[in-house]
């Protein structure tokens, strides 16, 4: 198995990479062709590519940009000391640089989303932002009308050109990683869970991890699973802990946390049992709402390693 998650090893860096509709892939061909980066707000469903077009944007334009996560570090004071740090070096590159702000969404539309709209105006000649978000209505009015507005998503008519240009990108990876594959599993992961091309890499690398793709593979949630994670908890191996749940997305997230508490007894002493319910309990709650589950459990793992005592 690959030592990268294959979402970061093969993402895009051109527009012209990048598996969107028609109209809107031209707009961004537009943007690069200007060779001037307006400030940008992409809303749609997730994976859907926003990130990665607003780093292959940068990439083209050959611009420096920092990557700030809205649901992560959406504190006023910590998203201003990054933003001010980052904007007052040198670039690099020469010219602005760009904020990605993803998840903006997530930010405090009180509080945080208008002190945003602050920091927008107060390095304006130096800075340019792109933020993404899952639901544009959550986004305050005063950042709409200070960005250009991009709507991702794929329509019935886009979804069939879409699944088969992102078919053919599935297929390169696969034989550039030497996974055996029939013919027929590949379309069968683009077509389950397309127009969501970050879950349809995640699921072909967690089926490929033996070396091969072929139909009938399929998740393995039993014991023995858990018994692997539960060892990266124990161990404090994040690196490993995370491959463990990126290849184990085909699961249910509540099936996981579900797992985990039926098992806790075996392996996690008895003062320690009530934290790791709390938490659990709450990675659940938060499973509803979140864009992104894979961070969801991701996180909810981390916090476990962090409070929990093993045996």
């Amino acid at each position: 198995m690959v030592d990268f998650l294959w979402v970061e090893k093969y993402r895009p860096k051109t527009i012209a990479d990048c598996t969107l509709p028609h109209l809107l892939k031209q707009q961004f061909h537009d943007v690069v062709a200007s060779g001037e980066l307006p400030n940008m707000l992409f809303t749609g469903t997730a994976g859907l590519g926003k990130t990665t077009v607003a780093k292959a944007l940068c990439h083209e334009l050959g611009l420096d940009y920092i990557l700030i996560n809205g649901s992560e570090e959406g504190n006023i004071d910590t998203l201003r000391g990054k933003i001010k740090q980052f904007a007052s070096s040198v670039s690099l590159q020469g010219g602005y640089k760009v904020v990605i702000l993803d998840e903006a969404d997530y930010l405090n539309a009180q509080s945080t989303q208008p002190a945003l709209r602050g920091f927008i105006e107060e390095f304006a000649s130096n800075c340019r932002f792109i933020l993404t978000c899952n639901f544009k209505n959550k986004i305050i009015e005063p950042l709409h009308s200070r960005c250009g507005v991009y709507e991702f998503n794929a329509s019935k008519k886009d979804l069939p050109k879409l699944a088969a240009s992102f078919h053919t990108r599935l297929l390169y990876i696969l034989n550039t990683e030497n996974i055996k594959h029939d013919d027929k599993s590949p379309i069968d992961l683009v077509i389950k869970h397309a127009p969501d091309w970050r879950r349809v890499l995640n699921e072909a690398q967690r089926f490929s991890t033996s070396g091969s793709l072929v139909n009938g593979n399929s998740t393995n949630s039993g014991p023995d699973n858990y018994r692997i994670l539960v060892k990266y908890l124990k161990d404090k191996d994040f690196k490993n802990m995370r491959h463990w749940v990126v290849n184990s997305m085909d699961i249910d997230a509540t099936a996981i946390f579900r797992g985990i508490y039926d098992s806790m007894n075996e392996y996690v002493v008895p003062q320690s049992i009530p934290q790791l319910v709390l938490i659990l309990a709450d990675y659940q709650y938060k499973n509803a709402f979140v864009a992104d589950h894979e961070l969801n459990v991701v996180a909810c793992m981390t916090e476990i390693m962090a409070n929990v005592e093993f045996k």
